[in-house]
């Protein structure tokens, strides 16, 4: 039998009157359709349960589609730091009853107003246990419901539609990082905006291979900001053979600095930025801007300048406006990240699956933690850096434009792709978990000398 829950309170009465069984079969919340498990697949994920004494056991599923076809969905392996709270677990798990209630013990969560009926915090809680495992077979199938590509998911996160349950959802992370000791230290670290000397204020930063229907747009909307410094526009052309090498020699601008790659030098987007942040023409901040998006406005640069000696930051992020080809505004709308706060936003970054656009950074900042050279995560992999220990400037109004389109990069991705996208971000967040883990551990036991010195 599959039991479903609406609360954790009432899943607690479902295992009693389970009679205490080892492991009890539980749809996750949120998984609608009608589920099949294959000959023997409930029996399988019950017995890996038995075998391991695992805290959770879920496996990977098929979905039907419309026409009765069924498609595999592989899922993937739980990380330390998979906290993100849409990890993909399939539509069963089989959970430890006798973990299920000690962990739970001391709940101190109002299940029942909670709007995933504390799925989130349920799971959480459990990671501490015994582990999780992941059966990598198709134990069973379960009816699609969203056939929406993996462009129009991707920023469910941030609709401001769901912004409530965003809210909750952080609320539960920070409970679960106060409780493992794994916050960041509340006292940031200073940042000296005039150290250095370099070329000019600014540098707008684009990497490039073959965009050579929106490279202009992003160059000309760069070079058109208005602005009381000087700036440059570092493209890096990745070995470009569409005609985007030839575009940009057309550009008779001194301000645009092209440095050419053959593309056999193995580098993805976070390899292009670290060419652009460690050559001669960067400036003081570094400026994000994708080789298919434009600047909402011509003072774009400015606001962002002027918001890093605002506050002296290490790194400002934009918000921005999510747009057709053609610029026409389209849903979710604006994302501006407005559940940032400067005390909980570090923390929250563990959770969500990015901090906004456009990224900007203080450049010295940068070219301590340069970017892991990979073509997704990279920026997120700085930004987690960044905001372990330094503060962080935001600007809500939309400064961006993020032209959606059939040329994204991520606009229709199959579900191998996903995953790996997901597993490579939960592996970012399991290496800045465990420093942040080691960073308080540490902070604990100098004071604790300390105190033993006196």
């Amino acid at each position: 039998m599959i039991y479903t829950f609406t609360t954790v309170d009432e899943l607690k009465e479902e295992i009693f009157r389970s009679g205490l069984s080892r492991h009890i079969l539980v749809r996750v919340p949120g998984k609608e359709g009608d589920i099949e498990f294959y000959p023997g697949g409930v029996e399988r994920m019950l017995r890996i349960g038995e075998d391991t004494d695992a805290t959770m056991v879920y496996s990977s599923y098929r979905t039907r589609e419309k026409d009765g076809e069924e498609k595999a969905h592989p899922v993937i392996d739980y990380q330390p730091g998979s906290l993100r709270d849409d990890f993909d677990f399939g539509a069963v798990v089989a959970l430890n009853t006798a973990d299920v209630l000690a962990f739970t013990e001391d709940f101190d969560k109002d299940e029942s107003s909670m709007l995933d009926g504390g799925w989130y915090a349920l799971r959480l809680r459990l990671s501490l246990g015994r582990g999780f495992v992941h059966i990598p077979e198709m134990l069973y199938s379960i009816e699609k419901k969203d056939y929406r590509k993996s462009g129009e998911k991707q920023h469910d996160y941030v609709d401001p539609r769901n912004r409530e349950y965003q809210m909750e959802m952080e609320n539960v992370l920070t409970q679960h990082l106060y409780e493992i000791n794994a916050m960041v230290d509340d006292v940031r670290k200073t940042v000296d905006l005039d150290q250095g000397e370099f070329p000019v204020e600014a540098s707008v930063i684009i990497p490039v291979r073959n965009r050579v229907r929106t490279i202009g747009d992003a160059v000309r909307s760069a070079l058109s900001q208005t602005t009381d410094f000087p700036f440059n526009v570092i493209v890096v052309d990745n070995g470009s053979d569409d005609g985007t090498s030839e575009l940009l020699e057309s550009i008779d601008d001194p301000r645009l600095k092209v440095i050419s790659l053959t593309g056999k030098e193995g580098l993805g987007i976070g390899g292009c930025w670290n060419k652009a942040i460690f050559s001669e023409y960067c400036g003081r901040f570094a400026i994000q801007l994708d080789s298919d998006d434009m600047y909402s406005g011509d003072d774009t640069l400015q606001q962002i300048v002027d918001k890093f000696y605002e506050g002296d930051y290490a790194m400002v992020i934009g918000s921005y406006s999510m747009t057709d080809f053609n610029l026409n505004p389209i849903p979710p709308g604006v994302i501006a990240h407005r559940e940032w706060s400067d005390d909980n936003g570090p923390n929250n970054a563990l959770r969500i699956n990015g901090l906004g656009a456009p990224r900007a950074f203080f450049t010295p900042i940068l070219r301590e933690f340069p970017l892991p050279n990979v073509s997704y995560g990279e920026d997120y992999a700085a930004a987690l850096r960044i905001t372990r220990e330094y503060e962080i400037g935001r600007i809500y109004e939309p400064v961006y434009c993020c032209r959606r389109w059939e040329g994204n990069s991520d606009a229709d991705l199959s579900i191998e792709k996903v995953n790996a996208n997901n597993s490579y971000k939960d592996f970012l967040r399991t290496t800045e978990l465990i420093a942040r883990l080691r960073e308080r551990n540490e902070d604990v036991e100098r004071n604790e000398d300390a105190e033993e010195e006196e």
